[in-house]
């Protein structure tokens, strides 16, 4: 793969990814508070200036959470048929919950995939 493969055992991409931890390694933290990445990994030192998740995970957050919980209020609405509030009150907070949580988490995946493939902001393999 590169270099990095000599001095670092194989780390695995989800599991790392998912769990917020660096890719090289896999022990270092990658963020720094709830999203915002850290400039490096405090186990290995791998600069973590090459990372570009771009918009990347808010698009999967919206389609995922979206078919979940849209799904889940028309199930409700059709069998139950509860009042508006209490939609109000289930949905919102489920919503911005997971679309939380699932960013957090596609946010490393997306990371550790890019450093998995070698995709570098700025680099240029001519081979």
């Amino acid at each position: 793969m590169n270099e990095d493969s000599a001095h670092f055992p194989p780390v695995d991409p989800v599991k790392s990814g998912l769990s917020g931890h660096c890719p090289r390694c896999g022990q270092g933290k990658l963020f720094d508070g709830f999203i915002k990445l850290k400039p490096s990994c405090a186990a290995c030192g791998l600069d973590y200036s090459f990372i570009d998740a771009g918009d990347g995970p808010v698009v999967f957050v919206i389609l995922i959470v979206g078919f979940l919980v849209v799904g889940a209020a028309l199930w409700m609405e059709v069998n139950i048929n509860p009042p508006l509030w209490l939609h109000f009150l289930l949905w919102i907070p489920l919503a911005c919950g997971l679309s939380l949580v699932l960013m957090r988490m596609l946010k490393g995946l997306l990371v550790n995939l890019q450093y998995r493939n070698n995709a570098r902001q700025g680099e240029i393999d001519r081979g």
